[in-house]
C-alpha cells in the first residue's frame, strides 16, 4: 500500500515538474534566465543535486554551460567540452542518453567543473537536447538514488521530456533573435534613410531648417511644420523622429485630409466592436499605434471642427476614448503636425480653434518653397538624376539651356514636382542629353520667377515671422541675443532675419 502511495506521489511530482518547466519556457524569450529556472525547478521538485544545460556554441564548436543548478560561478566557467569529449561530448556526438551509475568508477567522466569533491555513490544522467534529429546541446543531472527517490528509468523519461521542451524553446529563441536583429537592421536603414544628411539643401534657408531640426529633435515638444505642398514636410518629420530618443518607437503618419469626415475619429482613436455599422471587431487607432513613438498629423488645417477638441485633449492630457467605449486610454506619443494652410486666417474665421492652434504651434518650423532656394535646384537635379538613372539603367543629363529653364521656373509643386519631372525625363527621353526643347511644355508656359511675388501662404508666414521678431526685440529692449532666446533661434538666425526683413530699432 505504501509503495503504491509513494509511486502516485512520485508521478504527481514529475507531472508538476514538467508543468512548471513548460510554464517557465513559455513565459518570455530570456534564454539564460528561463533555463536557470528550469534547472532550479528540477533541483527542488525532483531532488537532483546538480544539473547543467549545455548548448553548442556555433562560433567555437564547443559545448558550454548556459544554466546550472548546484554549481558555483567559477565551476560553470570551467564547464566546456568539445564534441566527443567526456560523457557530455559523447552524448552530443552519439545523440543518445547515457547513465553513469557511479561517476567515481567511470574513467570517461572528466569532472571539469571540479564541483564534486566526493564522487562515490553519485549517479550521472545525460540526455541530448534534440529537435528533428538536430542536436542543440545536452542536459545533465546528478542523483543519489535510494528506494524513496525513484529510479533511473523515471528520471530519464522526465529528462527526455524536459530536453524536448528546451529544444523547442531554444529554436524559438533563435528565430526570435533573428527577427530582432532584422528589425534593428531595418531601423538602422530607416534611420539612415531619413537622417538629416539625406535632406538635400545647401542654401541658407535650408541650413536654418537643418539647425532647427537638430535643436528640436532631442526634445518632447510638439512641432508644427509650415510650408507649401511638396516642400518635404513628411521627410522633415521623419528626420526629427529618427534623430530623437523615440527613434526605436513607431513613426505613424496620418493625413487629415485623406479620410472622409465620418471615419476620421475611428481612424485616429480606434473603435470597439459594434460601435457602428461595419465595426465587426475592435480596432486600435493611430494614436494607440504610435504609443512610445511619434505621430505625424499631415494637413492638420483640414481637421473638422468636431474633432479639434479631441485632438486638443490628446495634446493636453495624452488621453482619449475609443469610439463606442467609455474607458479612458493613456498614450505616450510625440505629435508633429504639418499644414500648407494659413492657420492664422482659419483661426480668425472661426474654422480652427485658437487654443488648438497655440498647442500645436509650440515649435513652428517653416520650410521654404523651392523658388526661394535657387542654389539648391542644381544639387537636387543632380541627386534625382543619379537616383533615377540608377533605377532605370540610364545616363541621362541636362544641357545648359535645359538647366537654365529649370532655374527660371517657379516650381509651384516644389521638390515633389521637380522629382517627378526628372523621373519622367529619365524614363521618356530619347537621348542621353536633354535639351530645352525636350522639356515638358508646362515648364515654359508657367510664369517664371524673379517677379518678386510669392504665394499668399509664404507672404503671410513671412509677415507673422517679421511681427514675432519685432515683438521679441521690443520686449527685450532690442537686445538681439535675448530676443533670439525668447524665440528659440540662434544669434546668427535672428541676425539673418532682421537683415532680411529690414527690421530697424526706432530712434528714441
Amino acid at each position: 500500500m505504501k509503495k503504491n502511495t509513494d509511486l502516485i506521489v512520485r508521478k504527481n511530482t514529475e507531472l508538476t515538474a514538467i508543468l512548471e518547466v513548460s510554464k517557465v519556457l513559455t513565459s518570455s524569450f530570456a534564454l539564460e534566465k528561463n533555463l536557470q529556472s528550469v534547472m532550479s525547478t528540477l533541483g527542488s521538485l525532483l531532488q537532483m543535486q546538480r544539473g547543467c544545460v549545455f548548448l553548442l556554441d556555433s562560433l567555437t564548436g564547443e559545448l558550454r554551460i548556459v544554466a546550472a543548478h548546484g554549481l558555483a560561478k567559477h565551476s560553470i566557467e570551467k564547464g566546456k567540452y568539445r564534441i566527443g569529449e567526456g560523457i557530455v561530448g559523447r552524448v552530443m556526438e552519439k545523440k543518445v542518453p547515457m547513465v553513469i551509475p557511479n561517476i567515481d568508477r567511470e574513467p570517461l567522466f572528466l569532472n571539469k567543473t571540479q564541483a564534486r569533491p566526493a564522487k562515490d555513490g553519485v549517479s550521472f544522467l545525460c540526455v541530448p537536447i534534440m529537435l528533428k534529429k538536430e542536436v542543440l546541446g545536452v542536459i545533465s543531472v546528478d542523483r543519489i538514488y535510494s528506494t524513496e527517490l525513484g529510479n533511473v528509468d523515471d528520471d530519464l523519461r522526465v529528462l527526455e521530456i524536459v530536453a524536448s521542451l528546451i529544444a523547442q524553446f531554444v529554436k524559438l529563441w533563435d528565430s526570435y533573435e533573428e527577427v530582432e536583429k532584422e528589425k534593428e537592421s531595418l531601423k538602422r536603414e530607416l534611420k539612415g534613410k531619413y537622417r538629416i544628411e539625406n535632406i538635400i539643401g545647401q542654401s541658407d534657408r535650408m541650413q536654418e531648417v537643418f539647425e532647427a531640426i537638430h535643436r528640436v529633435s532631442p526634445s518632447k515638444a510638439t512641432v508644427l511644420l509650415r510650408g507649401e505642398s511638396g516642400t518635404g514636410k513628411e521627410l522633415v518629420a521623419k528626420a526629427i523622429h529618427y534623430m530623437s530618443p523615440r527613434s526605436k518607437g513607431p513613426f505613424i503618419k496620418f493625413n487629415c485630409a485623406s479620410i472622409p469626415e465620418g471615419l476620421l475619429e475611428s481612424e485616429l482613436f480606434g473603435h470597439e466592436k459594434g460601435s457602428f455599422t461595419g465595426a465587426i471587431a475592435a480596432r486600435s487607432g493611430k494614436f494607440e499605434l504610435a504609443n512610445k513613438g511619434t505621430i505625424f498629423l499631415d494637413e492638420i488645417g483640414d481637421l473638422p471642427p468636431l474633432l479639434q477638441p479631441k485632438i486638443l485633449r490628446v495634446l493636453q492630457e495624452r488621453e482619449f476614448e475609443r469610439v463606442g467605449s467609455e474607458k479612458t486610454m493613456k498614450v505616450d506619443v510625440r505629435i508633429i503636425a504639418a499644414t500648407s494652410r494659413n492657420l492664422e486666417s482659419q483661426v480668425s474665421q472661426g474654422k480652427f480653434r485658437e487654443d488648438l492652434y497655440f498647442r500645436l504651434n509650440v515649435i513652428p518650423l517653416f520650410l521654404p518653397p523651392l523658388r526661394d532656394r535657387d542654389e539648391d535646384i542644381p544639387v537636387l537635379i543632380d541627386y534625382f538624376l543619379d537616383k533615377f538613372n540608377k533605377e532605370n539603367s540610364r545616363l541621362v543629363s541636362l544641357d545648359k539651356n535645359a538647366l537654365q529653364t529649370f532655374l527660371n521656373y517657379t516650381w509651384p509643386g516644389n521638390v515633389r514636382e521637380l522629382e517627378n519631372t526628372i523621373e519622367r525625363l529619365v524614363i521618356m527621353s530619347g537621348s542621353e542629353k536633354v535639351t530645352a526643347s525636350d522639356l515638358p511644355v508646362s515648364l515654359s508656359i508657367r510664369p517664371v520667377k524673379r517677379s518678386g511675388n510669392s504665394s499668399s501662404l509664404t507672404a503671410s508666414v513671412e509677415e507673422i515671422e517679421k511681427s514675432n521678431i519685432h515683438g521679441a526685440l521690443e520686449k527685450t529692449g532690442w537686445i538681439q541675443a535675448k530676443a533670439a532666446r525668447l524665440l528659440g533661434l540662434t544669434a546668427r538666425q535672428i541676425g539673418y532675419k532682421i537683415k532680411k526683413y529690414g527690421i530697424k530699432e526706432p530712434d528714441l
